[in-house]
């Protein structure tokens, strides 16, 4: 059937289940636009104050629902406006595909407006990107870019076609597949095997070998890490620690992977990991990472790591093994298929010596007394007054850290947070995808005050769709974690860190529109969050908090990991 070129591209979305993209038109992608025009009963566009906010909502949307995230944007500035994005989404492993358009045929290579290589820039930060000459292969191209964002390890890919190839009077041959008919990832599935996509099938030899290894073992740690979330594995991990009645450490990434409020739960690890979670993997004698890279915010003093035990890496993507840290064992595959392996073979076990030794290790944190707002009120405010299955998204620094740290985060997808590439201005773009793609929960965005100035242009946003996302702001006037780093190991050197200026966020708040609300202690923290969750629209707290407030634990960089400079 001859149909045109830019209604195969939105037919092959319908195809995989795409309901939402986000987005910013400029004049190399209006022949798309204008098709979508004829799909705004199909396919509902969020159209977001700058290109970078759309690639975070594409990916917050993405993290948040377990689906490929899709995201429009034109040639030029609008497509590197992309590139953070992108990267942001290379690095935590989340699947969007990133269409844009280039300049025509004629045009490309001779410096014409608005005219980028993006193809050659995403190349490093993508899983794959495609550049569109011949119009007859877009039903091959979008499929297989589905496809390849969604198996194995996930990931990031970007599709750019030229605009000629989606000129009005372009045709194609196109077969249509009836999208209703391949909802979910089934369609996407059979375009993995076809493609050669598949997840590695693991060794059975490997698994036994790793059952006789924890049948060995006194002193089992486990590591949840980005891998159990992204290939939502939660249920069995959890039934393979409870098996082993192991201490359970979770990384960044890891946030939700096991219920944070289990018995086994010993905290985050790493740079700002608990006393438990750290000294556990000191003094274990066999640690299992499962989906975790051993990153330098993990493993920062690589050769020093997990000394006393047997490391174990349990990974979809073979380059991640032995990459930062060297491993005894390892097993390749996805962790939802290693886990299950696992516990049709590991039998119970039980190592109360143990357990009391590192869980005993596990402190309260104080929240402080006097008038003055603490982070630790602030969140224990939050973890009150919200439904328990919240969606967090942080942006970086200090509150990102103590959000971590305070909530318990129980399902996967309950926090976006971009862990690997440290994006401030992540959180508000990946808050609106995550309240597009889940209605029905409440989201809080945690910010501080020099991420915010990133992002909240994105507050029309919020306004224009009617989301109810709340932004809670750590204001203490610094961009507090370099601050911290510069009081602790810069003697006092502050350079270009306080932030002794504008706006007043509630009065920006309300410029868009919104309600907003400056709190200074417990009660009026209380008393504004009751505003925000019954107002129905997008609302701002703005949190004074002391400049001197700090991360609590903290390891320094390349240090061992149980050498706090703070605990």
């Amino acid at each position: 059937m001859k149909v045109r070129a830019t209604q195969a591209i939105l037919e092959c979305l319908l195809e995989q289940d795409v309901d939402t993209v986000f987005g910013y038109p400029g004049g190399t992608i209006l022949n798309l636009y204008d098709e979508l025009y004829r799909y705004q009963d199909k396919i509902k566009h969020i159209l977001t104050a700058h290109e970078q906010g759309a690639a975070h909502a594409a990916d917050g949307y993405a993290r948040s629902t377990g689906k490929v995230g899709v995201c429009f944007a034109t040639s030029g500035p609008g497509a590197t406006n992309l590139t953070t994005g992108i990267a942001t989404a290379y690095m935590d492993s989340s699947p969007v595909v990133f269409i844009t358009c280039n300049v025509s045929e004629e045009l490309l290579g001779k410096d014409s407006f608005q005219e980028v290589d993006i193809t050659g820039i995403a190349m490093p930060i993508t899983k794959a990107t495609y550049l569109v000459r011949d119009p007859q292969t877009i039903p091959d191209i979008m499929r297989q870019a589905f496809a390849v964002a969604a198996t194995g390890r996930p990931g990031p890919v970007l599709i750019d076609f030229l605009k000629n190839v989606t000129a009005l009077n372009q045709t194609i041959d196109y077969e249509f597949i009836h999208w209703s008919e391949n909802r979910n990832t089934s369609s996407i599935r059979r375009l993995a095997v076809s493609h050669g996509l598949k997840a590695p099938e693991p060794d059975l030899g490997d698994v036994e070998k790793l059952v006789e290894m924890i049948g060995q073992a006194q002193r089992p740690l486990l590591i949840c890490g980005g891998g159990v979330v992204r290939g939502r594995a939660h249920e069995e991990f959890r039934a393979l620690a409870e098996r082993l009645d192991a201490p359970v450490a979770i990384t960044v990434m890891g946030g939700g992977g096991f219920p944070g409020g289990h018995p086994l739960t010993t905290g985050m690890i790493g740079m700002h990991g608990s006393q438990a979670s750290n000294v556990a993997c000191n003094e274990c004698d066999l640690l299992i990472a499962v989906g975790c890279r051993f990153s330098d915010r993990v493993a920062l003093q690589p050769d020093t790591f997990a000394s006393q035990a047997k490391i174990v890496q349990i990974d979809i993507d073979r380059s991640e093994i032995d990459k930062n840290v060297l491993t005894d064992h390892h097993i390749i595959g996805s962790a939802k298929r290693v886990l299950a392996l696992l516990n049709e073979r590991v039998p119970q076990y039980s190592h109360p010596e143990w357990k009391e030794r590192i869980l005993s290790l596990k402190e309260e944190r104080q929240e402080g007394t006097g008038d003055r707002l603490t982070p630790s009120q602030i969140l224990t405010a939050i973890h009150k007054a919200a439904p328990s299955g919240a969606i967090v998204s942080t942006d970086v620094g200090q509150h990102q850290m103590w959000s971590i740290q305070h909530f318990h985060f129980d399902y996967p997808g309950q926090l976006l947070t971009s862990g690997g590439f440290g994006t401030m201005g992540f959180g508000l773009g990946a808050a609106i995808g995550a309240q597009v793609g889940n209605p029905d929960k409440v989201v809080i965005h945690a910010t501080g005050d020099g991420c915010f100035r990133m992002n909240c242009h994105e507050l029309a946003t919020v306004q224009y769709y009617h989301l109810p996302i709340i932004t809670v702001v750590f204001n203490n006037g610094t961009l507090g974690m370099v601050r911290q780093w510069q009081h602790l190991i810069y003697k006092e050197h502050y350079s270009q860190t306080t932030l002794d200026r504008g706006p007043d966020f509630v009065k920006l708040a309300q410029a868009y529109g919104l309600k907003g609300r400056r709190v200074t202690n417990r009660a009026e923290m209380e008393q504004a969050l009751q505003e925000a969750l019954s107002c129905g629209c997008g609302y701002v707290i703005d949190c004074q908090v002391d400049i001197d407030e700090m991360v609590r634990p903290m390891v320094p960089g390349g240090a061992h990991i149980t050498d706090f400079l703070l605990k």
